[in-house]
């Protein structure tokens, strides 16, 4: 079996733009691998950890490999708070977006479920948030606008996503 090479610390910037690239050409899986590489030998490097984890929702309903889990896991690794929310909030609202293509008898619930997520986190996010960045409040207005234009509300019979009805 072939065994991963590893990437020297110098071709890390490079290969960071190399991620970005491959994320900006709507191939997620190619700037995943990228940043799994990078982390291999430089497991703190935040831009990698952020890069990734935008890596794996992009694939969100797309990829089986795609790790809702995975992607939490790896916003614990960002050493700011805000990063650690927002980030988290992004996931979320991510999953409320792929919850709505879904033919489920529950699906919108549960977009709402994850859209009101993402909007805690983003809330939270902006109480905490470096001076002149407002990116936590443009994704909750975007969640927002997003709860109006699918008409979606929570449902009366339970409160929050229930993992065993979200497939």
């Amino acid at each position: 079996m072939s065994v991963l090479k590893p990437i020297s610390n110098n071709s890390i910037p490079k290969a960071l733009i190399r991620a970005k690239h491959y994320r900006l050409l709507n191939e997620p899986w190619q700037a995943e691998s990228i940043c799994r590489d990078i982390l291999t030998v430089d497991q703190d490097n935040q831009t990698a950890i952020r890069y990734l984890v935008l890596a794996i929702t992009d694939q969100f309903g797309v990829s089986k490999g795609a790790s809702e889990t995975e992607a939490k896991r790896f916003c614990t690794k960002l050493s700011s708070e805000y990063e650690q929310k927002y980030y988290r909030g992004i996931i979320e609202e991510r999953l409320g977006k792929i919850a709505l293509v879904r033919t489920t008898p529950r699906a919108k619930y549960i977009a709402y479920e994850h859209y009101h997520s993402a909007m805690k986190f983003f809330e939270d996010a902006e109480k905490i948030r470096p001076e002149k960045n407002e990116d936590s409040i443009l994704r909750w207005n975007a969640c927002v606008r997003r709860i109006k234009e699918y008409r979606l509300v929570p449902s009366v019979e339970d409160r929050g996503v229930q993992p065993f009805l979200d497939t």
